[in-house]
This record gives structure tokens, C-alpha cells and sequence, in this order.
């Protein structure tokens, strides 16, 4: 088998980026911050938190006089303060609707959107599950109730009854399954949310029958010793996109040259929208994390940055 691993990134400065809007009602707010001074809130997607808290920690070491009040919280309620104002920066793992832009627009403002980076969604187990090789066709059919037992995908899986649960109802990871693997079809009722990834985690890591949905980068970084510990706790699962006949290459776990090569899956893009109006602190830190420093905290913790040059080698195992 073909191990392919990551091995650098050369990413220029971007600089300040163009996500000044149009709007130009916002002339009194220009002295109170700076692109590396001030205090502004962004709403985070809370499956987001490891990595972004990463990025505004250096950012906020690197300029002492920025003061970042990052809120976590599920994409549907990061989307609802973005729209009401009362987040300056959205970090979410899609785009504007049109029925959003139309809202902007009539206020007099264009959002501008930049593509930071390359997250995935990531299926966990219980170590003790043998079925840690899954294809989306197999998920498609646990998440809309079709499969209810572990012994429907093995005859031998004695794990009963399979619990699927998610973070948050509201969360970006359900929106994916929604989107992209249940293809529009209504999740099954038996599925649940642990209201936290924490709490997602410690439950499939307690319950031998669940499967969980979590952002990859809460399990990407695998330098880092939490990261380390969490893994010890749970299974990735290698998940193949082929209906039927698959082979053991064919699965694959969300590494990061995975995403890179686009055969995983389950990828999704990280983006940072910006309502401001003018060149403030909200657009210093989303030219930050589009930047060499920012992108390369990225690549640090394992996940795919949207910038740069990547080499992939290929080792090939005797």
C-alpha cells in the first residue's frame, strides 16, 4: 500500500487582503481599530476551535494591542451574529447563501470570503468496533435509518443497535452528513447530539455500538498529546467512496495528504467571510491566517492550507 505523506509548504505573504466592502457608513468606527490593534468579536464554528484558536493566539502574541474575542458556537447561530452585526468575522466551512447576500446587499455592505484552508469530516468508533472501514454508501444508509445494525454491515459485528450521534444539531459536521452524504434525505430519529465535541468524544469512546461525526482538525494535530490521548480513545474510520467492491487501498483515513490529493471523502473548505467595511482588525487577522504564518499554523496541525506549494512523496512499503 502507498503511504503518502506531506512534507512542506511555501506559501507567499498575501498582505492585506480585499475584503474591504462598499459600505462606507462606517467612517466612526475607523479610529477604533486597526488591522493589528483593537478589540472586535468573530463568531468561530465551534468545530473549528482547535485550529482557529491556534491562529489567534500567534496572532495575538505577534500584536500585543489586538484583542480577539473569538465566540464558539455552532455554524447556524455563528451565521445568525454574523448577519445581525454582532460578529465582525465569520470562520465557517461554507459559503454566503443568496438569500444572505441579498440580505447585505440591502444594507449596503459586500461581505468579502477567502478559502483558508482544506478541514474534513471525520467517523469515530469505539476501538473495539471492527468495522473501521466504511464506504459513503454504508453511511449514507446508517445516517437515514436504512442500516440499524452493526451486524447488517458484518455478519460477525456483534456491537447490536448502532447510535450515531453529532456534536450539535445545528453544526456544520450535521449540515455535511445532510448535504453530502444523506444527499437531502432527513437524518434517521434515533440519531442525537452530545451538544459538544468533547462530549461527542467521550461518548463513543464510552459506548462500543456509537459511531461519531467530528471536525478533523479536533484529531488532526498528531504531534499534539490531547490529540494523542483523544486517539488512544477512539477509531478513525477509513472511509471509501466506491459502492461496492472495494479494496483495502480504497479506504482512507483524513490525513493530511489525503485531503491534499482530494481522495478523502469527506473533505470540506474552511473560509473566513469579513463584513468590514474598511481595513480593521477583522481584516488583519483574515490576511494573517491567508498568510505564510497563518497557513503554515495549518499545515502544522495537520490539516490541508489553501495557499502554497505542496510536494506529496510517495513511500512505497517492502
Amino acid at each position: 500500500m502507498k503511504h503518502s505523506i506531506l512534507t512542506g509548504l511555501t506559501a507567499g505573504l498575501l498582505g492585506v487582503m480585499g475584503l474591504a466592502g462598499c459600505n462606507g457608513n462606517n467612517k466612526s468606527a475607523a479610529a477604533l481599530d486597526t488591522p493589528t490593534s483593537g478589540t472586535i468579536r468573530i463568531g468561530v464554528d465551534e468545530t473549528f476551535a482547535p485550529i482557529i484558536k491556534s491562529e489567534v493566539d500567534t496572532f495575538q502574541k505577534l500584536y500585543p494591542d489586538a484583542r480577539l474575542q473569538a465566540v464558539y458556537q455552532p455554524e447556524r447561530d455563528v451565521m445568525q451574529a454574523f448577519l445581525d452585526d454582532s460578529v465582525r468575522l465569520a470562520v465557517v466551512s461554507r459559503q454566503l447563501t443568496e438569500a444572505e447576500l441579498a440580505r447585505f446587499k440591502s444594507i449596503q455592505i459586500e461581505p468579502r470570503a477567502i478559502r483558508i484552508g482544506v478541514d474534513g469530516v471525520a467517523i469515530i468508533l469505539h476501538p473495539s468496533n471492527p468495522d473501521s472501514l466504511l464506504t459513503t454508501a454504508q453511511l449514507r444508509g446508517i445516517f437515514t435509518g436504512q442500516l440499524t445494525q452493526w451486524n447488517q454491515l458484518s455478519p460477525g459485528n456483534k456491537k447490536g443497535e448502532i447510535t450515531a450521534v453529532f456534536d450539535n444539531n445545528n453544526s456544520s459536521t450535521a449540515r455535511f452528513v445532510q448535504d453530502s452524504i444523506t444527499r437531502g434525505t432527513a437524518l434517521a430519529k434515533g440519531i442525537f447530539a452530545s451538544e459538544s465535541n468533547p462530549a461527542l468524544l467521550d461518548y463513543v469512546a464510552s459506548h462500543p455500538n456509537a459511531i461519531g461525526v467530528i471536525g478533523v482538525n479536533w484529531i488532526s494535530d498528531r504531534d499534539d498529546k490531547g490529540v494523542q490521548k483523544l486517539l488512544g480513545r477512539v477509531r478513525v474510520a477509513g472511509i471509501s467512496a466506491k459502492a461496492g467492491n472495494s479494496t483495502p487501498d480504497d479506504y482512507v483515513q483524513p490525513y493530511q495528504a489525503y485531503l491534499a490529493q482530494k481522495t478523502y471523502p469527506l473533505r470540506r473548505e474552511l473560509y473566513v467571510i469579513s463584513r468590514e467595511a474598511r481595513a480593521g482588525l477583522g481584516t488583519g487577522f483574515a490576511s494573517f491566517v491567508a498568510g505564510n504564518k497563518g497557513q503554515l499554523i495549518m499545515l502544522k496541525s495537520g490539516l490541508m492550507p489553501a495557499t502554497g506549494q505542496v510536494r506529496i512523496i510517495d513511500v512505497k512499503s517492502n
